[in-house]
């Protein structure tokens, strides 16, 4: 059980200019861990004291990058199943006190208008064509051309705000919708771009795997084949691999996320977070569960 009165007292010496004290008083304060956050919000808002204030938002920032953190890893080691919930923890890092409910209703909001036209007899063609229509159409969707290194592309909470994201963060929420829906639609890690398989087993098609086409995301649902991948791959001067044709892992979807990230905070030359992305991409790179 916290004692409010501890805690409140140790938040008070937060400005002691004794190293010794303070580094006594952080340790304590964090070893409260998230049952702490809400006194130091508290304090925070009534400090006058400059240095008091940055070490109470930095002591706060650093419990909620712990327990990002510690979510992450039991997403991963749990078998990264749900991918929804793997972006929702990456949301986090950024956006730590958002209203995930909200995010999780828009997602639904745009699955139930596909779900309401949806024709079970259609094609698999026609059944991407009216997610499209849906998605980019209707709900406005599209890549963010003009400013495709904002880390804001990546995360959930501000893609479905501000209706625009990059490769992968559109092609997650495309598919997260489709599989809502069960229309079979799962990401490919493509060198220098993301995008979507349409998979379907039960037929005999051209491709390994079952897939029948491939789905852009970025560009507005565009519909390609095979042969568009290889001719990507000859202009990249890439061999033949198989990863580059087929679905990959929720877990190396998220760490596709976070490469991004890392990529966007070192161009905007934001050290810190850069080093605790990569403490991030870390937990993903340990030896799969």
């Amino acid at each position: 059980m916290i004692d409010p009165k501890e805690l409140n007292s140790l938040i008070r010496l937060l400005d002691d200019p004794d190293t010794e004290i303070f580094t006594h008083v952080h340790q304590k304060l964090l070893s409260y861990g998230p049952e702490a956050i809400e006194y130091l919000e508290n304090a925070f808002t009534e400090a006058f004291d400059p240095i008091q204030q940055e070490r109470i938002a930095n002591l706060v920032h650093e419990i909620q990058f712990g327990m990002v953190k510690n979510d992450l890893r039991l997403w991963f080691q749990g078998g990264a199943f749900d991918l929804l919930q793997g972006i929702l923890i990456i949301n986090r890092y950024q956006y730590p006190d958002l209203d995930e409910q909200k995010v999780i209703n828009q997602i639904e909001a745009i699955k139930r208008d596909i779900w309401l036209q949806m024709n079970n007899e259609g094609s698999p063609v026609e059944q991407v064509k009216l997610i499209n229509h849906i998605f980019y159409s209707i709900h406005g969707f599209s890549g963010n051309t003009a400013n495709h290194r904002d880390p804001q592309n990546s995360y959930i909470s501000q893609v479905l705000e501000s209706k625009k994201g990059n490769q992968i963060s559109l092609a997650i929420i495309y598919s997260i919708i489709a599989q809502k829906l069960d229309i079979p639609v799962y990401g490919v890690n493509l060198p220098q771009h993301f995008i979507l398989a349409y998979l379907d087993e039960s037929r005999e098609t051209e491709f390994e795997g079952g897939i029948l086409f491939y789905i852009n995301a970025f560009n507005k649902g565009f519909i390609f084949g095979r042969r568009d991948v290889d001719m990507f791959l000859k202009q990249l001067n890439l061999k033949y691999d198989k990863q580059f044709y087929e679905p990959c892992s929720n877990a190396d979807i998220i760490r596709r996320v976070l490469r991004n990230l890392i990529s966007a905070y070192e161009h905007a030359g934001a050290s810190a977070k850069v080093d605790e992305l990569n403490e991030l991409l870390q937990i993903l790179e340990a030896p799969a569960p």
